[in-house]
């Protein structure tokens, strides 16, 4: 009798323990899975816009995995987020992007282009700029200190042994937000500006004049202007998820390159639900066509952009290690 009694406190442990496992288990199991992505809400980032309009990662990734999208306004904040872990995947300028993976120890790595060139040196209606050599003793605008059209200007400047005036030369360079800048143009208090697009294309609507194309910045206009990143922590322990995101971005691109009527439709309208400003369509169609969509690196502009970031003191040091990962 004993016996039995025995067996029968055994059986009623184990079955006990198997239940709270199979509870334990579920919770486990029940627990979604996230991906958080970054983004600027601008036509450089196409494929960003694409697809949160299209929910079309959302649908790949199914049930288990929630999606979730931050705007960001500039490229430090957006970096913040990466090294907090807010960020796990990121669309934003290469310049940045370089910073993020010196600042990280190489934590922070580049996984795709997303979008090349579509930047333009416009000037001033009537004034004497005619070509990078005029710039001297002129004043200069460029968004943000520090970003990619700032690289790509002081490129220009040094090619035609110009310097700014805070490095001893005679070109002034002045940080002026891409909607202030044709009101800055019409005061007369910046002679020209190095702009990204769509400003160019608005500028160009607006009585400014072409100095350079978005062809003759750098790179023949084959610079990445924007780059997609991702935490390394985060693609070690979610392979799936990286490559599922990674064959959307891919088809995104796709699609912008091979029905661009109806692919900047969408974009627009995307803007519009997150600005509540849609760009004309003349514009963002004029800017499209200085804009290059694509998912492939090119590893010479960003080398490039990492050579004059650490000569203008930008980093305090080149990536180590791997900075473009495949």
């Amino acid at each position: 009798m004993i016996k039995n009694k025995l067996k029968k406190v055994l059986l009623t442990g184990f079955i006990t323990v198997a239940a709270f496992g199979l509870i334990g288990c579920g919770k486990d199991s029940g627990k979604k899975k996230e991906i958080n992505v970054g983004y600027f809400n601008n036509i450089t980032h196409a494929q960003a816009l694409m697809m949160k309009a299209e929910g079309t990662l959302d649908k790949t990734l199914g049930d288990d995995v929630s999606v979730k999208w931050t705007a960001f306004n500039a490229g430090p904040a957006e970096v913040e987020a990466l090294f907090s872990g807010d960020i796990d995947i990121g669309y934003i300028g290469p310049v940045p992007a370089i910073s993020a993976n010196v600042k990280s120890k190489g934590d922070v790595v580049i996984i795709s282009s997303a979008t090349k060139g579509g930047a333009v040196l416009v000037k001033r209606k009537g004034s004497d700029i005619n070509s990078v050599a005029d710039l001297d003793g002129k004043t200069v605008a460029i968004p943000q200190i520090g970003n990619t059209q700032h690289l790509c200007l002081l490129k220009l400047l040094a090619d035609n042994n110009l310097k700014p005036d805070t490095s001893g030369g005679t070109v002034k360079v002045s940080a002026v937000a891409n909607a202030d800048v044709a009101n800055t143009m019409e005061r007369g208090d910046i002679d020209a500006a190095l702009v990204p697009e769509p400003w160019g294309a608005t500028l160009l609507a607006n009585d400014a004049e072409l100095v350079l194309d978005y062809n003759e910045i750098f790179e023949n206009g084959e610079y990445d202007v924007a780059v997609v990143v991702v935490r390394k922590e985060f693609m070690e322990e979610n392979p799936e998820i990286v490559d599922k995101f990674l064959e959307q971005h891919e088809a995104a691109t796709k699609k912008v390159n091979d029905d661009r009527e109806n692919s900047l439709k969408t974009i627009n309208n995307e803007l519009k639900a997150a600005t509540g400003k849609a760009l004309g369509e003349d514009i963002i169609s004029k800017a499209f066509e200085r804009i290059g969509v694509s998912t492939e690196v090119n590893e010479q502009s960003v080398t490039g952009f990492a050579d004059i970031s650490k000569s203008e003191g930008f980093i305090s040091e080149l990536p180590e290690g791997e900075l473009i990962c495949r």
